[in-house]
């Protein structure tokens, strides 16, 4: 196979498929898997996808006692993902509840200390990190084009 031609979607499919197998054979942590998955649908040549796949045993030599996988159609509806995304998002709503509870009970200290009116200023670290992280919860963070 030539490093330099374009690969085509079958290619990139190809390796997809095998990066899959290969997650779900404990042979890749999730990380790897989703740095490669961008990587193959990423890439241009079949240069770009070799380098992909090829620390993993080839699947017809690992002596999986399975049948080979059949031929896609393209029909058929791709494996769930991780909902790594939401996870994430749930410690970010988590780290800034936390950023702004305790932002709020300094303030609250403060406060009683000078025994007066003091600026609300917890507002600027809790607004713009609430409406950045609002906003990615309502909208999503992964715009794919």
């Amino acid at each position: 196979m030539d490093p330099f031609v374009r690969a085509s979607d079958a290619d990139r499919d190809a390796v997809a498929e095998r990066l899959r197998e290969a997650h779900a054979e404990g042979r890749l942590t999730v990380e790897e898997f989703a740095e490669r998955l961008d990587a193959a649908y990423e890439a241009r040549t079949h240069g770009d996808l070799v380098p992909l796949t090829s620390d993993l045993p080839d699947p017809a030599r690992s002596g999986s006692a399975g049948p080979p996988p059949a031929a896609r159609s393209g029909d058929e509806a791709l494996p769930a993902r991780r909902d790594d995304e939401g996870r994430g998002l749930r410690a970010a709503w988590a780290v800034w509840t936390t950023a702004v509870f305790v932002n709020v009970a300094i303030w609250g200290v403060v406060s009683l200390g000078v025994q007066g009116r003091v600026y609300f200023w917890p507002i600027w670290v809790a607004g713009p990190w609430g409406a950045v992280l609002l906003a990615r919860t309502l909208f999503g963070s992964r715009q794919r084009g």
